[in-house]
């Protein structure tokens, strides 16, 4: 029988826990976008984020003997907090599943909220790794697991969101714009909107390298991702449910997808306006509805962007800083070579007046040249775009790295580190979880006869740690490299064309 979710949502019990959050507008960004920008608030929740509806509308909709056998999920960390409390106000046992990538600040907010009714097991590195394990544990414990988006009850209490968004905006909207992980939020919201003013566009936002969703419906089939970025951890998820999917393909208007830095702008826009700072997932609505106003050119129009979640973890924040200006594009991260005569700087400085320098790295190439690494505030992709074409008017060539990772993540803090002797040296980004021994594992693992020429190591906020490695590998031991990559099993990118790396770090005289 299908299920009627319009009931469903109308007789939800999230209000025992949940508060009707805002929908208040956004200045700035509606001066930004020449829209009417309203900002639903799930970020002012008790949980500071949406997912204590679903949690205790299913867990409210339990028979006292289950309650009494008690609960489980997975959660990479909202959801989790949405658990604790609904089993704090159930009289309930709760045993929640959190992968060890998940922010501190999320796992501490658990323990406060459930204090002693609430186990925490942290396993696996993404939430479909605690997924399974949860589900061993379920069975092995009798337990009721208590999904985070693919229950029927979970999507109801969400929908709650698009019921609060007609109620308090009788007007005309053009679309609502919501975060998608597994598919619970913007399947509800759909669910209910589509079913009292179906006009409302609904557009469903992903990070990059967290599309489950928007593959699954290109494909027309649910996919598994082999890996899922970790800087929008509370939508990193490899697998959409099989109830979000079909929903999202009857529902869903559209997604857009974003890059990091377009989340990150969206955070520092979302403080402008409100003083709040949110979560990098709970930040998607935002940087997907700026790029969807603007490809459309949508001006006029009221837009809704649902901000679901505020647990930032302290420590991303100065990541979020150094990559926001990029994001917006307001810094342009650039890569220039000058002629090493008088007069060459005087000119490349009276191309780029009226600008001023964020960045600014110099390394002499040769007796010909100079390769310069210059970070330059602009006032948008126009700006942007003008720059590079002055700069290659007067005869400067230059290199665009403002969407270049390497660039903007290692390179910019290593210039100057060429080196004659790095012979057969591959260059490589690896992504790994921040964990006791994972460092560790990555050495062991290599062959101990390969020369580590180059590293570079940043932490991003404990959850997750990248390094930039240069390993010298002769060409006869290719085949036992490639073996290496796989037996380590962490995400990695082969940099060693990438041109960036070429012109700064490369030896002059190596031309493999």
């Amino acid at each position: 029988m299908p299920v009627d979710y319009l009931k469903r949502i109308l007789t939800s019990r999230v209000y025992d826990v949940a508060r009707e959050s805002e929908l208040e507008i956004a200045p700035g960004l509606s001066a930004r976008t020449g829209c009417t920008v309203l900002l639903k608030r799930e970020d002012n929740q008790p949980v500071f984020s949406f997912k204590l509806r679903g949690a205790y509308n299913k867990m409210a909709t339990l028979s006292r003997a289950e309650l009494k056998r008690g609960v489980i999920a997975a959660s990479a960390g909202n959801h989790a907090q949405g658990v604790a409390l609904a089993a704090a106000r159930l009289d309930c046992r709760a045993v929640i599943v959190m992968p060890v990538t998940t922010p501190r600040v999320k796992i501490d907010a658990v323990h406060a909220i459930g204090g002693a009714r609430v186990e925490i097991v942290l396993h696996g590195e993404s939430y479909s790794d605690a997924k399974a394990h949860a589900d061993a544990l379920a069975t092995r414990r009798r337990l009721v697991f208590v999904h985070p988006f693919d229950d029927p009850d979970v999507i109801a209490g969400q929908g709650t969101i698009g019921m609060e968004i007609l109620r308090q905006h009788p007007d005309p909207i053009e679309a609502i714009f919501v975060a998608i992980g597994g598919g619970g939020l913007v399947s509800g919201i759909a669910a209910y909107v589509k079913a009292i003013r179906p006009g409302i566009r609904i557009i469903g936002v992903q990070a990059l390298d967290s599309d489950a969703m928007a593959r699954s419906l290109a494909a027309g089939r649910r996919i598994t991702l082999k890996d899922v970025g970790l800087f929008c951890d509370g939508t990193a998820v490899k697998q959409v449910g099989k109830e979000t999917f079909r929903l999202c393909r009857e529902l869903v208007d559209e997604i857009v997808r974003v890059d990091a830095d377009a989340v990150c702008a969206a955070i520092k826009d979302v403080f402008q306006d409100t003083r709040s700072i949110l979560e990098p997932a709970g930040a998607l609505a935002v940087a997907g509805m700026k790029a969807w106003t603007a490809q459309h050119g949508c001006r006029g129009k009221t837009v809704v962007a649902v901000a679901c979640g505020a647990n930032m973890n302290f420590d991303r924040l100065r990541f979020v800083a150094e990559r926001a200006e990029v994001g917006e594009a307001r810094e342009s991260v650039l890569a220039v070579t000058i002629p090493e005569q008088r007069g060459s700087f005087r000119r490349f400085c009276t191309v780029l007046e009226g600008h001023s320098i964020t960045e600014f790295n110099y390394r002499m190439a040769d007796g010909a040249q100079a390769n310069l690494f210059v970070g330059l505030q602009v006032a948008g992709a126009g700006d942007h775009a003008r720059t590079i074409r002055a700069l290659r008017a007067e005869g400067f060539a230059t290199l665009d790295l403002s969407t270049d990772e390497l660039a903007k993540q290692h390179l910019r803090h290593m210039i100057g580190g060429r080196s004659a002797d790095a012979h057969d040296e591959l260059l490589y980004r690896f992504e790994f979880p921040e964990r006791p021994g994972a460092l560790l594992r990555f050495l062991s693992a290599m062959d101990p006869g390969w020369n580590i020429s180059l590293f570079h190591y940043r932490n991003e906020g404990a959850d997750y740690g990248r390094i930039l490695v240069g390993i010298q590998v002769p060409q006869a031991d290719m085949k036992d490299f490639r073996a290496f990559l796989g037996r380590l099993g962490y995400p990695h990118d082969d940099e060693s064309a990438n041109p960036a790396y070429r012109l700064f770090l490369r030896g002059a005289d190596d031309n493999a």
